[in-house]
């Protein structure tokens, strides 16, 4: 079998944050599959405690969005965005993959050398397509203040088609976001309200974060992941491995938790903390480790998560739950609604 085939209609895409929408972060949407039993449950994010048992531990991810993307002008006179990815994989300073964009698609132009135009007298100088990529490419950047600072003030949040007008950066924020450095939000995590947290705690299932820092995915090519940061602190590492200890669950927030996760997961399901570049690519056929359960958005047709969703609930459960979310009226994307893959 293979990865659900569909359609998205228009409308089932988020356009807007649900707060627009007049809807609290925490009370999305949910469908909650059952691998066990083949349930699917129809139900709102909110209600995430009474699917959890104590003794469960959700990993959440840390990583906090940058305003990523920058205007940028060719030498032509051009005018492209720059979206900043990830640090050189060989962290050379000022060198970063970036994707250029032409409007609402990627752009396949540029030359190796071309210097780009940026805000305030800074440049990026393309020096190579990254990894074979037809969109990527290795760049040197040349800017007039730290990174971070020249970001805030001139940059913005990546923003593609389906989202019809820009929103300031706390709405690409989860409330674990301390650590910058996401091109993109690792948006599962988005509906996680302080008061969410609280009644899981309070119903005794447990917190743990890792930190994987997301490059951009521009949706319309589907491509497999690309190598991306991570951190597993020793404490999160420990607690993982002590509640498979006790049976209790591993649920991730977010496929980047997985992938930073099953990185280093050894193949008895035990954690070790690290941190470093991850080039894992979770498929079926490699299967999860340590990941028991997966709180996830709704992925795009054909995109390379789908094969990590494929590991987690199985083809059939995975085919059944995307039909009834399209059937049912489920919003996708980074402002969409929430789906719980359970064992």
């Amino acid at each position: 079998m293979s990865a659900p085939v569909f359609e998205l209609p228009p409308r089932l895409e988020a356009h807007e944050p649900p707060e627009a929408r007049g809807i609290r972060r925490d009370r999305v949407r949910l469908l909650v599959a059952s691998r066990g039993t083949g349930l699917l449950v129809h139900s709102r994010f909110d209600e995430l405690p009474s699917f959890l048992a104590p003794g469960d531990l959700v990993v959440v991810n840390t990583s906090a969005t940058l305003p990523a993307a920058l205007p940028a002008r060719r030498r032509d006179g051009l005018e492209l965005e720059l979206r900043l990815s990830t640090p050189s994989p060989d962290d050379a300073p000022n060198r970063w993959v970036v994707e250029l964009r032409l409007g609402e698609t990627a752009f396949g132009g540029g030359v190796a050398c071309e210097e780009l135009e940026l805000p305030a007298g800074a440049s990026a100088r393309l020096l190579a397509r990254y990894a074979g990529s037809g969109r990527l490419w290795l760049a040197e950047l040349e800017l007039p203040a730290p990174l971070e600072d020249y970001l805030g003030r001139y940059g913005h949040p990546i923003r593609y088609r389906y989202v019809e007008r820009s929103w300031p950066l706390a709405h690409y924020q989860t409330p674990f976001a301390v650590d910058p450095g996401s091109a993109e939000m690792p948006s599962a995590g988005r509906p996680l309200s302080a008061e969410l947290i609280a009644r899981l705690a309070a119903s005794g299932v447990l917190v743990a974060p890792v930190t994987l820092h997301t490059g951009v995915s521009s949706p319309e090519r589907h491509e497999r992941p690309y190598p991306e940061r991570f951190r597993i602190p020793e404490e999160t590492a420990r607690v993982v491995n002590a509640v498979h200890g006790w049976d209790g669950r591993v649920i991730a927030v977010g496929t980047t938790v997985v992938r930073a996760l099953e990185t280093t997961a050894r193949p008895d399901g035990a954690v070790e903390a690290g941190e470093g570049w991850t080039n894992l690519v979770v498929t079926p056929e490699r299967g999860l480790r340590t990941v028991d359960g997966l709180l996830s958005g709704w992925h795009e047709p054909q995109a390379s998560h789908l094969q990590l969703l494929r590991a987690a609930a199985g083809d059939e459960l995975l085919e059944r739950s995307y039909r009834a979310a399209l059937k049912h009226g489920y919003l996708w994307h980074e402002f969409g609604d929430s789906h719980l893959i359970l064992p």
